[in-house]
């Protein structure tokens, strides 16, 4: 338990345990750098670790992970540690959800409950309801709140902030206000993916510690420990469709674990075969409309996790293809069972602009990412995609 639960990040937490060790932490840090790289499990093992009643825990082992205090703070009920992400306004609203016209009120409730168990299972996830309009001033209010009161148990209030760039404007000035003159029984960890969308008179109030994408040696090794049954190809897969993103790798191994689709994602290999044949329909001839329809279908049934995964299982095949084209004998594949249908993609269209392909194929997966509207997102890659493959 403790640090060794952080996958890779080895500066960054040697830096944490450095201030620890000499009773210097600074009362706000902004930990910023690509989604799922371990970000959010940090600042909880951080909070953990200030908290923790274990005689055993120290700055350079970390938290028990074991004691009442860890065991509150994973289940996101300990008194001293706040958890701020974006969520939707009825949920703020001074209701008595007892009532039967709070119905709005309770199916927010339990969208929120349904979230959270997800966050369980996933440290790495980071949550935001879908009808959420970013983090609200009644969020930070409560924070102010809260902040005037002493921690309990001897330990040390911690407030963490989830993707901090979606504070509105109202919620950002409130809380500068509060780190301008910030208690010092409080530490605020501010996270973001984004860290140039946050104020900046915010992120100057903030020591800022950079995150790095995990390497795929480290999330290889990860996998293996996670799940030991898979075989190397899964292995394999699965790091591939993750790259690098912790939070990914953790959904798609959900999935593959409990075999249900409306929880986790499909299975890896029915995931990549709808996109290969997703992508024949769309390249045989006179076949357009089947493909928008197919479009269609996966906007109603997939989720935005699913979705995404679908346009990465794409883009993993366009990288093969890029790499066959450099080198035909290059045989460290992304599918290397599907060789020789890469090769004959390759042979049978040789102007297809596989650069453009992946940039945009990045910014599909970019635009469902920030809730852009499925059908419209999938739709236009369709066209785009058909047009930069069939280039003359």
């Amino acid at each position: 338990m403790g640090w060794q639960e952080i996958i890779g990040q080895e500066l960054q937490k040697k830096i944490l345990v450095h201030a620890l060790s000499l009773k210097r932490l600074a009362h706000a840090y902004l930990f910023t750098g690509p989604e799922g790289s371990g970000k959010e499990q940090t600042a909880f093992e951080l909070a953990k670790l200030l908290n923790c009643t274990s005689p055993q825990s120290s700055p350079q082992t970390g938290a028990c992970g074991v004691c009442q205090s860890c065991l509150q703070a994973n289940s996101f009920l300990h008194p001293n540690i706040e958890y701020l992400f974006p969520v939707e306004s009825v949920l703020l609203e001074k209701t008595d959800p007892t009532k039967s016209e709070n119905k709005r009120f309770t199916e927010a409730k339990a969208r929120y409950d349904a979230l959270m168990e997800r966050k369980k299972k996933n440290p790495y996830m980071a949550p935001s309801m879908e009808r959420a309009m970013g983090i609200l001033t009644e969020q930070v209010s409560e924070l102010q709140q809260k902040a005037a009161f002493m921690p309990s148990g001897g330990g040390r209030k911690v407030f963490i902030i989830s993707q901090a760039e979606k504070l509105n404007p109202a919620a950002s000035n409130k809380l500068l206000k509060l780190l301008e003159e910030p208690p010092p029984h409080v530490l605020f960890i501010l996270v973001s993916s984004r860290a140039e969308s946050v104020l900046p008179t915010i992120r100057s109030r903030c020591q800022v510690l950079s995150f790095s994408r995990i390497s795929p040696q480290e999330l290889k090794g990860w996998i293996t420990n996670r799940a030991p049954h898979l075989d190397e190809a899964s292995v394999n897969l699965v790091s591939s469709l993750s790259r690098g993103n912790l939070d990914t790798a953790t959904e798609l191994l959900i999935g593959m674990e409990s075999g249900t689709p409306g929880e986790g994602t499909p299975q890896l290999v029915e995931l990549r075969t709808r996109a290969v044949n997703f992508l024949r329909t769309l390249l045989t001839p006179n076949r357009m409309i089947d493909a928008i329809r197919e479009t269609e279908e996966m906007a109603k049934t997939l989720s935005r996790p699913e979705l995404t995964l679908f346009c990465g299982a794409l883009l993993l095949f366009f990288q093969d293809i890029t790499h066959r084209h450099v080198d035909p004998a290059y045989t460290a594949l992304n599918y290397p069972d599907m060789a020789t249908a890469t090769d004959r993609f390759r042979t049978n269209f040789p102007n297809a602009d596989t650069d453009a392909i992946a940039r945009e194929t990045e910014a599909t997966i970019h635009a469902l990412k920030r809730n852009a509207n499925p059908l419209l997102v999938l739709s236009g890659y369709a066209i785009t995609l058909k047009r930069l493959i069939s280039k003359a």
